[in-house]
């Protein structure tokens, strides 16, 4: 009898932290007892979360500083300006003669290469400055914090749980295992001391 402790020590450590891990999302509504009352961690704390998680996307993760990096890249910069090249040459070549037919055949292709010149000169200074003009409206009206914040805050618990569980599924269910391991180190450990004592 005295060798199904480690079993049952085991259960017992699997079943707590099991109840511990559901406590997290349960119950959704707060339950009142006399002295006290329960509620799931996530939804009895979820506007505190969403804050933080919030924060934490804003300053860690998506800054704007971080935006404006990336948006004022070489590469992203070269980019925009080929594509800008492009549209030039679409319009110079294709729109222009056709809706100003005699004008184009005055100008000639050299006139139109150096139109083309110098738009591209003034792109060059231009780009780097539209993308800083995003930038400053973009931070005017895209919180990113808030943003994260107002999702968050108004996700339905179900949802909530559902997200988080596929995020943590791996590291939830090693909680409940490690629990039942600890019971069943803890279970032998009794049984020994119960053995050296007779």
């Amino acid at each position: 009898m005295i060798y199904t402790l480690p079993f049952i020590a085991a259960l017992v450590g699997w079943f707590t932290n099991y109840l511990a891990v559901k406590m997290l999302f349960y119950p959704k509504d707060p339950i009142n007892f006399h002295l006290f009352r329960i509620q799931g961690i996530f939804p009895k704390n979820q506007k505190e979360v969403a804050k933080r998680i919030g924060k934490m996307v804003a300053e860690e993760l998506l800054s704007s500083d971080d935006l404006r990096e990336r948006l004022n890249n070489p590469q992203n910069i070269l980019t925009i300006q080929e594509m800008a090249e492009a549209k030039v040459d679409y319009y110079l070549n294709v729109t222009f003669p056709k809706n100003y037919p005699v004008t184009s055949a005055i100008l000639g292709s050299k006139r139109k290469e150096k139109f083309k010149a110098e738009i591209m000169t003034e792109m060059e200074t231009t780009v780097p400055e539209m993308v800083d003009n995003y930038m400053i409206h973009l931070e005017d009206t895209f919180d990113v914090r808030k943003i994260i914040e107002e999702r968050v805050a108004h996700l339905p618990s179900e949802k909530l749980e559902e997200m988080m569980t596929k995020l943590l599924k791996k590291e939830f269910r090693f909680i409940e295992y490690i629990g039942a391991l600890i019971g069943f180190i803890i279970g032998w450990i009794q049984v020994l001391m119960v053995s050296f004592q007779f």
